[in-house]
Formats: structure tokens, C-alpha cells, sequence
């Protein structure tokens, strides 16, 4: 079994797909040839790659690789936790900026 498949097998068990289901939603004819992919017979053209990765929501990158399994990571952080750096296109966010918009996220508020 390659990598690939295992990370294909793993990302449909872990939302509880069939291999029809997957084969179907990917625009596949057959079954058949999307297990052939989990049982490491086949590999998929970049097409049918790209596919898998929108349906399971990760990068192609993730899929033939490993990493960067998250295609939509968000990032969050709380305006309230002092330990964290904010920017805004590239450059620090001042302290008092900060401060300025805490106060408009409590309805003015101070």
C-alpha cells in the first residue's frame, strides 16, 4: 500500500464515505477504480487528484506528500491573549489600535 492510498483510505473512513460515495462525488464511472487507488493498484491523473483533494478538503500537496493536510487552515487568535503579535499586512498592529478595536468589539465600551 503507498502512501497515497493509505492517505486516501484514511481521509474516507475519517467521514465515515464509502468508496462508491467517493467514486460518485469525484465523477468516476466505477467504484472499482477509486478502490484501485485505495489498494495502491492505480494512482489518479492530476485531474482526478485534484478532485479527491476538494472533496476531502485538503491540498494536493497533503495527498502525494504529507503535508499540509488542512487546504482551508484557518488561524485564530484572541484579541485578549497579550502573548500573541498581531499584524495587518505585514506590520505590527500598535497596542493602542489594539486597545482602540477591543473597544468597538464591546459596543464602545471601554
Amino acid at each position: 500500500m503507498s502512501a497515497l492510498s493509505e492517505r486516501l483510505t484514511n481521509l474516507r473512513e475519517n467521514k465515515g464515505w464509502s468508496k462508491t460515495y467517493v467514486a460518485k462525488a469525484i465523477g468516476l464511472n466505477s467504484m472499482p477504480t477509486y478502490a484501485n487507488y485505495e489498494y495502491g493498484r492505480r494512482e489518479p491523473d492530476l485531474e482526478t487528484l485534484s478532485k479527491l483533494a476538494n472533496l476531502f478538503n485538503v491540498t494536493t500537496d497533503y495527498l502525494l506528500n504529507g503535508s499540509n493536510k488542512e487546504q482551508n487552515e484557518s488561524k485564530t487568535a484572541d484579541l485578549a491573549d497579550d502573548d500573541v503579535i498581531f499584524t495587518y499586512e505585514g506590520k505590527q498592529i500598535p497596542p493602542e489600535d489594539l486597545e482602540y478595536m477591543k473597544r468597538i468589539l464591546r459596543g464602545g465600551k471601554a
